[in-house]
């Protein structure tokens, strides 16, 4: 059900509309602490709830449409052209792949991290930018976002969105590789962003897609994206990445976790908070049985949230509750 516009939701886009007489209506939140921070901050998200698919669906009917740009026939495949759903990542690859056959940023849990980790007027950087979910959320929870991606088209289409679905404050893409761009990013007050999965989404055929690379190249890949977006944070403040362990061709996890993490602390930012984000089952619970029954492999239904900071967290706390009460 939804309510009149109170503390702690959200004061940009209007993702509910408006009354009888014009005053923008909000989700009526379902506890006291979530009307406080529009979820409970709890360390399991959970993306079944009907609060949260209400709020989902309604940022879809709102217009946004984080699929734009991306070909589902480029996805689901490894290097070697085999289907990863026929590979060792099927929980995986529907945890991402729920709606629509790519992968889809979940604008709530991005509501979520803009408002508990970034002060009111900050500024997002975002070297994974490869839908136009981050940015528009962003824009209409007052935040400025620069984000980066590879290919052309998914920068345009991102644009276009933006253009759309922002009155204001628009969010800056921009195209080329993370690695080198990122030095032309403003300091930033929160990192937010989702890395690909090594090759469980091939987003591109250019060899500078770290999606492309072999295992070894993608993780210095990586390790360099991660410490130069860290660069650009300014201290005391907070930077969040939603992450999820990856099977090899062997069958065994690489470990991809632990080496986000890694990658964060060597380049300065410590973990401060993790999460477990638990999405739309979807046909795993078809799929199960016979999956289990073969090989022992248990369903993978969660991606991981990691929250770091760099500094003093209770500074960049301060820095938060401050850009609120302004």
């Amino acid at each position: 059900m939804a309510e009149r516009e109170g503390c702690g939701v959200m004061t940009g886009a209007q993702i509910f509309g408006t009354d009888l007489f014009g005053n923008p209506i909000s989700q009526q939140a379902p506890s006291p602490t979530a009307k406080k921070f529009l979820y409970p901050p709890f360390t399991v998200l959970n993306a079944r709830e009907g609060w949260w698919l209400e709020r989902k669906a309604a940022w879809r009917s709102f217009g946004l449409a984080g699929e734009c740009g991306r070909d589902a026939r480029a996805f689901n495949m490894t290097p070697n052209g085999v289907s990863i759903t026929e590979a060792n990542n099927k929980d995986l690859a529907q945890s991402l792949h729920y709606e629509t056959g790519t992968s889809i940023f979940d604008p709530v849990l991005c509501e979520l991290m803009y408002q508990w980790f970034s002060p009111r007027g900050g500024v997002i950087v975002d070297p994974f930018a490869g839908g136009s979910v981050r940015g528009v959320v962003a824009s209409h929870l007052g935040r400025n976002y620069w984000g980066c991606d590879l290919r052309e088209e998914q920068v345009a289409a991102n644009r276009e969105q933006a253009l759309k679905l922002c009155d204001a404050r628009y969010p800056e893409y921009v195209c080329g590789d993370s690695r080198q761009r990122i030095a032309e990013a403003p300091a930033a007050d929160f990192v937010f962003t989702c890395p690909p999965y090594y090759s469980l989404e091939r987003y591109s055929d250019d060899p500078r897609d770290i999606s492309n690379m072999a295992d070894l190249e993608f993780l210095a890949a990586y390790r360099d994206i991660i410490g130069g977006a860290i660069a650009k944070l300014k201290q005391n403040r907070f930077a969040a990445i939603v992450v999820g362990d990856v099977r090899a061709q062997s069958g065994y996890y690489r470990n991809f976790v632990s080496d986000t993490i890694d990658a964060f602390t060597k380049a300065g930012a410590n973990l401060y908070n993790e999460a477990i984000l638990v999405p739309v089952i979807g046909s795993l619970a078809a799929r199960i049985e016979a999956q289990f029954t073969k090989s022992r492999k248990m369903g993978k239904a969660h991606q991981n949230v990691l929250v770091f900071v760099k500094g003093d967290p209770r500074i960049a706390t301060q820095i938060i509750t401050e850009a609120e009460a302004a």
